[in-house]
């Protein structure tokens, strides 16, 4: 009796499975090669209209890999956990074990510097304090890192290649991280505040962080929706996340949550959202 009963018993998990699986993926349109083409609002909600140029507009326009591609680490294996994403952020990451969770972060904020030629806004901290500017790198200035102590020499010569400030960024990726990227961050007041751009983020050892990559507003209610995008460790593809604590809103987050924000890999203060 029990060998008659399982087979029904199995397709009924895997119905239910289903059945879970379309409710979390309502919002998500399969054909989207980028943020704001794969991701639909929830239902009431209006995308929010970003300005040409700016970092906002950046995000929503990150292109991603194919709907249903698997998050892989810098060594080419692959995340085990996809509940974890959905969505995979189709950029190149180097082969170091470097560009992890704030290491993202930066990147990204980097990547839409470089594209509109701010090359002087380029900076960031390592963890020792010291501000590392890509003009200097560019300029043809190497870091030598002795304890606490950075050195700059100039070494090569004049570069604003795209080589080279990928080059740039392993260096801050290797020497700065949560820690230092929290410091130079400004807090925002309220998470009623939330921008695009903004970033959840816990500085220390072990810290993590997320930025928000998209947004949308329901006009009637001022109700704010917004999406996340993050890296862990080891490094890997930066991913679109989930929402663990509501499967029918899933992507997306709402600014009404009570208590701590609950991400699928780290949990975050309200009072833990900064802002470049």
């Amino acid at each position: 009796m029990f060998i008659r009963i399982l087979p029904t018993l199995c397709l009924f998990i895997l119905l239910i499975q289903s059945s879970y699986s379309q409710v979390r993926d309502q919002y998500v349109s399969t054909q989207g090669k980028t943020i704001a083409t794969r991701f639909t609002p929830p239902t009431g909600f209006e995308r929010l209209t970003t300005q040409a140029g700016s970092f906002a507009n950046y995000l929503q326009n990150l292109p991603l890999k194919h709907h249903g591609s698997i998050v892989k680490y810098y060594n080419g294996s692959t995340k085990q956990n996809a509940n974890v994403y959905i969505g995979v952020v189709d950029m190149e990451i180097g082969t170091q074990d470097l560009q992890q969770c704030a290491d993202a972060v930066m990147r990204l904020r980097a990547e839409h510097l470089y594209q509109q030629k701010k090359y002087a806004d380029i900076h960031f901290h390592f963890t020792n304090g010291d501000n590392v500017l890509y003009t200097q790198y560019a300029e043809g200035y190497r870091a030598s890192v002795k304890g606490n102590k950075v050195i700059w020499t100039k070494k090569a010569k004049k570069d604003y290649s795209y080589s080279t400030f990928r080059q740039y960024m392993d260096l801050v990726f290797m020497y700065a991280g949560t820690l230092s990227l929290s410091k130079e961050l400004q807090t925002v007041p309220s998470v009623q505040n939330i921008q695009i751009g903004d970033v959840f983020i816990k500085g220390g050892s072990p810290g993590h962080a997320v930025i928000v990559v998209d947004m949308a507003q329901n006009k009637k209610t001022g109700e704010k929706v917004f999406l996340l995008a993050q890296s862990y460790m080891p490094a890997q593809e930066t991913q679109i996340l989930r929402n663990p604590t509501d499967s029918e809103m899933s992507p997306w987050y709402n600014t009404n949550f009570a208590g701590d924000l609950i991400t699928p890999e780290w949990t975050f203060e309200p009072n833990q959202l900064k802002r470049f």
